[in-house]
């Protein structure tokens, strides 16, 4: 067994990270959901909530963290994130030729009606597809922040390991 310095941590610490964790990853998704109305949006709720998961990656050691992301489930959460994007942007250039057309909103009358009304919602502060934009975006920021930390904490493992 190798040396764990996560151990060290205070105990007021390991008790104060889960909570905060939780507190900033619900402001983080509130970030993303309020995006298209308030300063904000996905790429801001993004590293909000990876903040959430690397602060109890850093106090907690990568194996006692209460957040444990495997890869697999980084891998589906990415690719939601990326597929999710890359649809939005293709209803808008199939109905009017146009990547990312704001097809919820139709500025300029292009959309079919049947397709308008999928992505309309009764809301004064309607904004079209960007609410949706902005979830898929806050989930590969997400994704992304935090995989490039647990890769950090994986190979600091496999370092002390070898030795």
């Amino acid at each position: 067994m190798f040396y764990n310095g996560y151990d060290k941590m205070s105990t007021i610490l390991k008790i104060f990270t889960f909570p905060a964790s939780f507190i900033i990853i619900c402001l983080g998704i509130l970030t993303i959901l309020g995006g298209h109305i308030t300063p904000g949006g996905g790429f801001q709720g993004g590293a909000m909530i990876a903040s959430g998961v690397i602060l109890c990656i850093v106090v907690y050691g990568l194996e006692h963290s209460p957040i444990q992301l495997s890869h697999n489930l980084i891998s589906i959460i990415e690719s939601i994130g990326a597929l999710g994007y890359i649809i939005m942007g293709l209803v808008g250039l199939f109905t009017t030729g146009f990547f990312l057309y704001n097809v919820g909103a139709d500025f300029y009358h292009l959309i079919p009606n049947t397709i308008y009304m999928i992505f309309k919602y009764p809301d004064v502060t309607n904004a079209g597809i960007v609410p949706y934009l902005n979830i898929f975006v806050g989930l590969k920021v997400f994704v992304g922040l935090s995989a490039v930390v647990i890769a950090f904490f994986q190979f600091e493992r496999h370092e002390k390991s070898e030795e």
